[in-house]
């Protein structure tokens, strides 16, 4: 009687096992159906040294960049069935010039340039592997504002207030979650407001209250009209919660952890 009950009890758990399997799976998607947008991979700096680093390390560019685009929309939402803005073409340019990079034009067609003279920076401080490691941190930062919702009727990009906080901090939030910064770049003090790596890392950090955290985040965009970085966290966390008091949480815990390193 013992060992028909064990057998009962061992098959029962096979198929919540069978089931949580075939749950997580669904709920992950698989990403079969996405469509990349087409590629037009442009060289503007020709006979520069950071160019022929970049064409040495990165022979498949178009590849390298749809690669980053699957990695950047599987952050920020569940499936290809999603309201994913209609990102069809992407123009990357090389340029012989200062500052990183930036993302320019709205969906359909998007363009970003990559710094040459970036390259040959990084080379200088690491070699190669600082070249990968910086070009794709940098790549799946801009990608993330092709890919990425905007909150609505809170003003605009330039005003410097919460739309630009949420599109730099999901930025860098994404490029954190998917390993491109270095460790140890994440430090206490500043405030949520300051955007692109203090928001990010916050923004981050933020799903170990939930792992959906950042696709219900982004989803917020959507579903709050006119929006707020408050209110986008009491729509996703609860009620209980508050942007202010999840940042001084987060600061008791950089420095728990800074503490014990």
């Amino acid at each position: 009687m013992k060992i028909r009950n064990l057998l009962l009890v061992l098959a029962v758990l096979s198929v919540v096992s069978c089931s949580s399997i075939m749950f997580s799976q669904k709920k992950a998607g698989n990403w079969q159906n996405f469509r990349y947008p087409e590629i037009n991979f442009v060289n503007h700096a020709s006979g520069t040294k950071g160019w022929e680093t970049y064409n040495r390390i990165i022979p498949d560019p178009e590849g390298y960049i749809k690669a980053a685009a699957l990695e950047v929309v599987k952050t920020l939402y569940w499936s290809e069935k999603d309201s994913i803005p209609g990102v069809t073409k992407i123009n990357y340019e090389i340029r012989d010039v200062d500052g990183i990079s930036a993302k320019g034009g709205t969906p359909p067609e998007i363009t970003i340039f990559y710094s040459s003279r970036w390259v040959e920076k990084c080379e200088k401080d690491g070699g190669d592997d600082k070249i990968l490691f910086e070009t794709r941190g940098v790549l799946l930062h801009e990608l993330t504002h092709g890919f990425q919702l905007e909150p609505q009727g809170i003003g605009t990009y330039a005003d410097g207030g919460e739309f630009w906080i949420f599109i730099e901090g999901m930025a860098d939030a994404v490029r954190i979650h998917n390993g491109g910064f270095p460790e140890g770049n994440r430090r206490p003090g500043g405030s949520w407001r300051d955007g692109y790596q203090r928001t990010g890392y916050f923004l981050d950090w933020l799903t170990t209250k939930d792992p959906d955290f950042l696709r219900k985040f982004n989803k917020s965009a959507l579903d709050i009209v006119p929006w707020g970085f408050d209110k986008a966290i009491k729509h996703v966390l609860g009620k209980q919660y508050s942007v202010d008091g999840l940042w001084d949480e987060y600061q008791q815990y950089i420095q728990s952890t800074s503490v014990k390193n």
